[in-house]
């Protein structure tokens, strides 16, 4: 029995590692952006949503301390990577606001995935539902924006 709860905790805070490395990525990814446009509205924008972002992983810590178990403490390497790919496209793209926007949509729908993917478990606490929820409608919201945005400037 005991055996059984420790499993299910290490399985919930694993779960919650991965959404909270996810974030840490798009946080890093987030500002890369904010750094690397001119325009004031995608400036703020992109610091926006790395200031949410970083709430987001705050909340996960929470929770994964909460199960007693050890959060992760910075971003993936295949998130390096892609934030490493979008400082090589910047350089090379003649329109660097639509070249960020584009992959900055692609960062959130791979997020975006993952959380769909979280939110079908069948065995989440509802405090852990409601807050993974709250973070994809979040993203959500924030794919909707970019692709208005790259209208804007495409």
């Amino acid at each position: 029995m005991i055996k059984d709860i420790m499993k299910y905790t290490e399985e919930i805070s694993n779960k919650l590692n991965e959404l909270l490395v996810k974030n840490y990525d798009a946080e890093k990814g987030y500002i890369d952006a904010y750094q690397n446009v001119e325009s004031n509205d995608l400036k703020m924008f992109f610091k926006r949503r790395a200031s949410e972002r970083s709430e987001f992983a705050k909340e996960l810590r929470t929770e994964i301390l909460q199960y007693g178990q050890i959060p992760e403490d910075s971003g993936t390497f295949k998130g390096a990577m892609h934030r490493n790919w979008m400082n090589l496209k910047n350089t090379f793209s003649s329109n660097n606001e639509e070249a960020i926007l584009e992959e900055a949509i692609r960062g959130e729908e791979s997020s975006l995935e993952e959380y769909n993917t979280m939110i079908t478990e069948k065995n989440l606490p509802p405090t852990i539902d409601n807050l993974i929820a709250k973070h994809r409608d979040a993203i959500q919201s924030a794919i909707n924006t970019e692709k208005a945005k790259l209208e804007l400037v495409s």
